[in-house]
């Protein structure tokens, strides 16, 4: 006798690890820059570009650039800076193997710019690192039983989710942008942000679909000097495939999407001006496609003529709660200094930050906040262009019902829209769409034979055993626990007393052949 067994794969979680690295530096102003005479705004951008596990310990190297843009000493007007910090750590990693999937997330808590002089800044910024090690593992359960003798065997069902494809890629994005004809010509770009927005992952047979949209936002210099600072602000649709051989329109998605490189250059047109944007922005993918199954496993097994020995035990399997990209609408409202005019708002940006996640009755419990910065033009010529920055709460529960205190879960945020708008009195209206992602899995520990032993019946037993009995059905009876009883199979106690049912009534009496008498 030989089980038949069907290996399931899923990601088992065999540490986690949180640490911080802190940056403090100077940065001088480039001989080709302006003197600084006070900051507008800044912006940062972490590129990891190492993660290595060295015996027991991850090695893990980076870089932090940095943007400022700044109002000058001369002339008042308005010039950037750009640079990096570099940071090396390493993590014990007691439990890792080579083989072992490590993610390393990273989000950068604070990052502060202060002026030390005209010609030099400070930078301050906190990077939290956070290390995931994970190991795919297979658990095999026994789905039926190879046998030349007859075998009676028993089986249920159960839905799981396993891990169908688990692998890393990128996805490029170029394009170019051509200013409308009422702006002038790009004589150096000051300031810009790209930023992802609304991107939406569907497998399909042998690849993976992928669209969404790109913000740009750029403050850029004219060619000739009376010009006004001008800036430009897109919305650019992208849309494509990354092939993957194994993926099926059927999988379940659970992707995590990192820019890891966004780049905005001027570039010259057909004329040879100053009239184009080149936006060339880098996606790092990291796929998990699922595949649910409601698949029978064996649950129990005897021999009408022979004695049977199971080895149980246990598989620790998932099964999907909920998968599902939930959308928060949010208003809110920032203050200004009452005495400032504002002229227009140039442009609002923002990120999603997840402060705590937490189970609750049908659902995810998520407290978060809306990072905001809002840039515009004040009534000032001294310092007509200006941010205001500001940290919006939300709250909001994610429907997962039937979710469990063994459930696993992840959550990923996102912006799908942003937008500001002045209301007059020093107040501006943020209203924002927040996008989380949501997939939850729940663990269920399933009871499975590992292993069968059939030995020949005792024959002095096999002799005491009436070849037919009668029997009065007991609460909780079923033709399997009756057949197994008497060494008869369930097709003949259902024959031969005429069953139509699933299951007999208690009080019933039926009759019973030792199926041995008929081998």
């Amino acid at each position: 006798m030989e089980l038949i067994k069907k290996n399931i794969h899923r990601n088992r979680q065999k540490g986690k690890t949180v640490t911080q690295v802190t940056l403090d530096d100077d940065f001088i102003v480039p001989d080709t820059k302006e003197d600084i005479e006070a900051l507008i705004l800044d912006s940062n951008e972490v590129e990891l570009e190492e993660s290595r596990l060295m015996g027991s310990r991850l090695a893990v190297k980076g870089r932090l650039h940095f943007r400022i843009l700044y109002h000058t000493q001369k002339n008042r007007s308005v010039d950037n800076i750009q640079g990096a910090l570099s940071f090396e750590e390493f993590i014990n990693m007691n439990d890792a193997a080579e083989d072992d999937e490590i993610r390393v997330d990273w989000e950068v808590e604070d990052m502060t710019a202060s002026v030390i002089n005209s010609r030099k800044v400070n930078i301050k910024a906190v990077i939290t690192l956070t290390i995931t090690t994970e190991e795919l593992k297979g658990e095999e359960v026994a789905i039926s039983v190879d046998s030349l003798e007859e075998v009676e065997s028993a089986s249920q069902y159960i839905e799981i989710a396993q891990i169908a494809v688990q692998t890393h890629d990128t996805y490029r994005i170029k394009e170019e942008v051509e200013l409308s004809s009422n702006k002038p010509n790009i004589s150096e770009i000051l300031w810009q942000r790209l930023e992802p927005r609304g991107i939406e992952c569907r497998p399909l047979d042998g690849k993976l679909s992928i669209h969404g949209e790109m913000e740009l936002f750029c403050i850029y210099r004219g060619d000739e000097e009376h010009i006004p600072l001008q800036w430009v602000e897109r919305s650019i649709p992208f849309s494509g495939a990354v092939e993957l051989s194994d993926c099926t329109d059927e999988m379940i998605p659970a992707i995590t999407i990192r820019p890891v490189h966004r780049d905005v250059e001027a570039k010259a047109d057909y004329d040879g001006e100053n009239r184009l944007l080149s936006v060339e922005a880098v996606l790092e993918l990291e796929i998990r496609l699922y595949e649910e199954e409601r698949m029978s496993i064996l649950s129990d097994i005897y021999c009408p003529g022979a004695d049977v020995a199971l080895q149980n035990g246990s598989a620790h399997l998932e099964r999907l709660v909920t998968r599902n990209a939930s959308k928060y609408k949010m208003s809110d409202k920032l203050m200004l200094d009452g005495t400032e005019k504002i002229l227009q708002i140039c442009h609002a940006d923002g990120s999603v930050k997840m402060d705590s996640v937490e189970p609750v009755e049908n659902g995810l419990a998520i407290e978060g906040t809306l990072c905001v910065d809002v840039l515009y033009v004040a009534a000032d010529d001294e310092s007509p262009v200006r941010c205001i920055r500001g940290m919006l709460p939300f709250s909001y529960t994610v429907e997962a019902g039937g979710i469990g205190p063994e459930a696993l879960y992840r959550v990923q945020p996102g912006l799908e829209q942003l937008s500001a708008m002045l209301l007059g009195s020093g107040e501006l209206e943020v209203k924002a769409v927040i996008v989380l992602d949501c997939l939850v899995l729940e663990q269920q520990e399933i009871p499975t034979i590992l292993g069968v032993e059939m030995t020949p019946m005792d024959p002095e037993k096999l002799a005491a055993m009436p070849g037919i009995a009668g029997y009065v059905v007991q609460n909780g009876d079923t033709l399997w626990k009756i057949a197994k009883k008497f060494y008869a199979s369930v097709d003949n106690i259902r024959e031969l007393n005429e069953i139509s049912g699933d299951e007999p009534e208690p009080g019933q009496r039926l009759l019973i052949v030792k199926q041995t008498e008929k081998l």
